[in-house]
């Protein structure tokens, strides 16, 4: 039998690009996971950061009212119960650390602030005060930033919760433990929530 050179080299040659095959499809794997996983930690990101903008506007109302309050109770001191409320609904805002325990504490602070501002409608002078017109202006301002924030993190909730769905990063979703983010929904009857006006 005569040793043909020509047939090693051509073995060497076909298991060369084998290998190079296989290490090019491990590249383009890793590549896909890395890619797939860094556009799921961005879309995270985008929601966390939508989620602290509502916090800041949330703290942002909570730090207008005590203003609010002193302002009111130079013309309605007797109303201790609705103070004592919105105060106790300020701690729970503060100490609120996830969407669900935000929602319940501005649930309960929106009731107190609504039963305030009730309360307002009963001194005229206190409705023509500067101080108070003021901070009214200022917290009809928050309330639009706080449902602005609100909009905003509900859609990039959609778009995380989309991204985490979709092939194939619903592979590897699990897998690095991106869990779908919940909304931050209204509570049960606040459509029913009166609008008070201060003209």
């Amino acid at each position: 039998m005569k040793y043909a050179p020509g047939n090693n080299a051509m073995k060497k040659k076909g298991l060369l690009i084998g290998i190079g095959a296989v290490v090019l499809v491990i590249v383009v794997l890793i590549a896909a996971v890395a890619s797939t996983y860094n556009g799921l930690v961005s879309k995270r990101e985008s929601v966390d950061n939508a989620g602290a903008q509502i916090q800041t506007y949330l703290q942002r109302r909570a730090d207008l009212i005590p203003n609010l309050v002193e302002t009111v109770k130079g013309y309605a001191s007797h109303e201790e119960d609705i103070y004592t409320d919105l105060a106790e609904a300020r701690a729970k805002l503060n100490s609120a650390s996830n969407a669900q325990e935000y929602t319940e504490a501005d649930q309960s602070f929106e009731s107190a602030l609504s039963r305030l501002l009730v309360v307002v409608e009963n001194y005229p002078d206190l409705k023509a005060n500067e101080n108070f017109i003021y901070l009214q202006d200022e917290l009809a301002g928050t309330e639009n930033r706080i449902a602005t924030a609100r909009k905003d993190y509900n859609d990039a909730v959609a778009e995380y919760n989309k991204a985490i769905k979709k092939f194939p990063a619903v592979i590897f979703a699990g897998m690095f433990g991106f869990e779908q983010a919940d909304y931050f929904e209204a509570a049960d009857g606040a459509e029913e929530v009166p609008t008070v006006s201060f003209e």
